[in-house]
């Protein structure tokens, strides 16, 4: 990252240089996205980062400046920066003056499938600005201001290895009302250990099994008492990203191979095919929301990676939760209250009288135009009026 925003810049051809920031701004082009990364990182008004090169550029050293040591015109750029800061921090609109809460929505603009479309987040925001809630959008680069908030909602695809799972630990740390919570992150997106959980309880759900990479013996045996087709999952996948139907043996051991170089864990599944999956959305241990999702246009799951454009996704439909069929809904609710009490989308589907659980979603989509088809702007509300009730018990010191 240094190399390139130094590649065209005078000091390039130097050993060695200090850069002076102001409240993480910079007159320099180049350096102006590591410079509010290091804000982010050491939020100090005055920060003092030498650079040195050896066969690379690197930062050799961080520390904080101070104000009687400015010369004139740096005092300058520091009045000009500061006055920048303040009112972007404190000169608010007067809606979130009046707001009786902040709730942050953590979102990714560059997303390709993100759980909620711009569509669905511009009528968060207007909901909540209807039920006083000040609600804003906000990214990757706005971890250091968190503590701003009085709750976050994550809108951008979780994972354990990524910064949306530090932003649901940071949040819960400054002690803010979190959906997803990290509890709920770490136990759905770790498909282990939902199927132990689902066993554990005797929750319908295909036949699995665990492979192990260091256990290739086992391969046959497994593919002999499930049946080809079977499907293989890295622990972890999501949006059908890390799942391949094997037929064959020979398939099979190609397929493993594959998954193996990312994961020394693989599920191995039974194959369940049905025209479409049911997603019961849960929150607070209530169901909101169902849909029917189709598979993509060709394919064996809701989603081809492979497709192009419109065929990428199956076609949905999104039904009143008292016409879901109640073995599926009651199902739903059962598992995802092993997770906990927050929002979850359950996947499950239903052959005859079989209904069995696919995965919980710690993420579920919320898109204007499906998930919100028969609801409406009232899905938004529940939600947010969520968000808003166990803020009101944590201000008087209740547990919810």
């Amino acid at each position: 990252m240094l190399e390139t925003a130094l590649e065209d810049h005078p000091y390039d051809d130097t050993e060695g240089f200090t850069l002076t920031l102001y409240f993480g701004q910079t007159t320099l082009e180049p350096l102006k996205d590591l410079a509010r990364q290091l804000f982010e990182a050491f939020p100090c008004p005055i920060l003092m980062i030498e650079f040195r090169k050896r066969d690379n550029w690197h930062i050799a050293g961080i520390k904080a400046g101070a104000l009687p040591r400015l010369r004139d015109d740096q005092q300058d750029e520091f009045a000009i920066a500061l006055d920048g800061f303040s009112r972007k921090i404190w000169r608010q609109p007067s809606s979130r003056r009046l707001a009786r809460y902040d709730l942050a929505i953590l979102h990714d603009p560059q997303e390709q499938l993100p759980p909620s479309n711009a569509q669905a987040l511009a009528n968060f925001i207007r909901v909540g600005q209807r039920l006083g809630i000040d609600v804003e959008l906000i990214e990757k680069k706005d971890y250091a201001r968190l503590a701003e908030y009085d709750a976050l909602l994550i809108r951008e695809t979780t994972s354990v290895d990524n910064h949306t799972y530090r932003f649901a630990k940071k949040a819960e740390s400054e002690g803010l009302v979190v959906m997803d919570d990290p509890t709920s992150i770490l136990r759905c997106t770790n498909k282990v250990y939902l199927t132990d959980l689902l066993k554990s309880h005797d929750l319908g759900m295909p036949r699995t099994e665990i492979l192990y990479k260091d256990r290739p013996e086992e391969l046959q045996h497994v593919a002999k008492r499930l049946g080809f087709p079977l499907v293989l999952k890295i622990p972890d996948g999501c949006f059908s990203r890390g799942v391949i139907k094997v037929s064959t043996p020979e398939e099979m051991h190609t397929a493993t191979a594959q998954l193996f170089e990312h994961s020394v864990l693989l599920l191995a599944q039974e194959f369940f095919y049905t025209e479409y999956d049911w997603r019961i959305g849960i929150l607070n241990r209530k169901p909101v929301f169902a849909c029917q999702y189709f598979m993509s246009k060709g394919h064996w799951q809701i989603y081809n990676h492979k497709a192009i454009g419109a065929e990428v996704i199956g076609e949905c439909r999104t039904l009143a939760v008292h016409e879901a069929p109640r073995a599926v809904v009651e199902l739903a609710l059962k598992t995802a209250n092993l997770i906990g009490d927050g929002l979850y989308g359950v996947d499950l589907k239903q052959s005859g009288e079989q209904v069995v659980v696919i995965e919980v979603n710690d993420n579920p989509n919320l898109d204007a135009g499906i998930e919100d088809a028969y609801l409406q702007d009232d899905l938004y509300s529940l939600v947010l009026e969520e968000f808003v009730r166990r803020l009101e018990l944590k201000r008087l010191g209740q547990a919810w």
